[in-house]
């Protein structure tokens, strides 16, 4: 999100786009890199409920792509409400739009590649090439492809590559640190028997699941507040889990719901982490300007969750073809 918003927010303001909606849609748009895959978040969920990564990732396909879907509809209402806030552009036929496009499509096509080879390993069947990943290979697939991406671009020289090497070893140091931890705290709560000291409890209450299933997404729409989406999964993931699937949901469906509410909490006041992150950026825009763009696009993620809790075959789906 910090490198992004350096890029887009200049853009957005040369095009005469109004502050409000280009911070909105810059700290809506960085909560997506969570859910579509590959996703940290969805790996440490995975770690942690001993849940398929490769099944989580597939599973995180549709409702990321609701999420841009809706995403668009918040962009296009606000427009329509404020057509100040988003002026009209230069038109451009579909050879500029091509032309726009030659820069990414080595990425895209990478991204394929390594979701297309995971799908066919958990589904048995092969790429056209007989190209099938577990996430591991997949993971090692996506690295050796963005290495030859950059270096057929000529931008890798020696130093970068060292600097880029060094970065990685900081970010698997301090993700493991945190898969420790993260071992070492649910075997603490399994131990102190707070899972079923909680579903005794649910149990006395009389509640049912889905009910339940509210409370549970209440208190994580809370804890967003003031947490951070990292801290708070590693603390309520260990004490939910066991509570959830006793109840009968299925893992990979939390797993996608947690990251969603993980992601609304992002860009929910009083401390939407996005929100403060776009702030040291574009120190110019004031905190309430940025929350009041961003109220449509937390109006549309209530809805996407509302969705995924009423359907849950829009994040089944996927993994259930396999």
């Amino acid at each position: 999100l910090f490198r992004s918003s350096k890029v887009a927010m200049p853009q957005m303001r040369k095009y005469g786009y109004d502050d409000s909606l280009s911070t909105a849609s810059i700290a809506a748009g960085g909560t997506l890199g969570i859910l579509i895959p590959p996703s940290v978040i969805l790996l440490i969920y995975g770690f942690l409920t001993n849940t398929s990564p490769g099944k989580l990732f597939i599973a995180g396909i549709l409702p990321g792509l609701l999420g841009v879907l809706l995403y668009l509809v918040a962009v296009k209402f606000t427009i329509i409400m404020r057509p100040e806030s988003g002026p009209a552009g230069e038109r451009t036929g579909l050879r500029d739009r091509f032309v726009a496009l030659r820069g990414v499509w080595a990425v895209l096509l990478l991204f394929f590649l390594v979701i297309g080879g995971l799908y066919g390993a958990l589904n048995e069947w092969p790429l056209p090439l007989g190209l099938t990943f577990s996430p591991t290979e997949a993971a090692g697939m996506g690295a050796t492809g963005a290495f030859l991406i950059a270096l057929s671009r000529g931008t890798l020289t020696i130093s970068n590559t060292i600097n880029v090497l060094v970065e990685t070893a900081h970010t698997t140091a301090g993700l493991f640190a945190v898969l420790i931890g993260a071992h070492v705290f649910s075997n603490f709560v399994n131990r102190a028997g707070l899972p079923e000291g909680l579903l005794s409890l649910v149990e006395s209450t009389g509640f049912g699941p889905m009910a339940v299933m509210m409370v549970i997404l209440l208190v994580y729409l809370v804890l967003g507040c003031v947490f951070e989406s990292m801290s708070m999964m590693l603390l309520t993931v260990p004490i939910f889990f066991p509570l959830v699937t006793s109840l009968g949901f299925d893992p990979i469906w939390f797993g996608i719901i947690v990251v969603v509410v993980i992601e609304i909490s992002l860009i929910t006041p009083p401390v939407g982490l996005n929100v403060f992150v776009l702030k040291g950026v574009v120190g110019d825009v004031s905190t309430a300007t940025i929350f009041k763009g961003v109220t449509p696009f937390w109006i549309v993620d209530i809805i996407r969750l509302a969705l995924l809790v009423l359907i849950p075959s829009i994040a089944l789906y996927l993994p259930g073809q396999m």
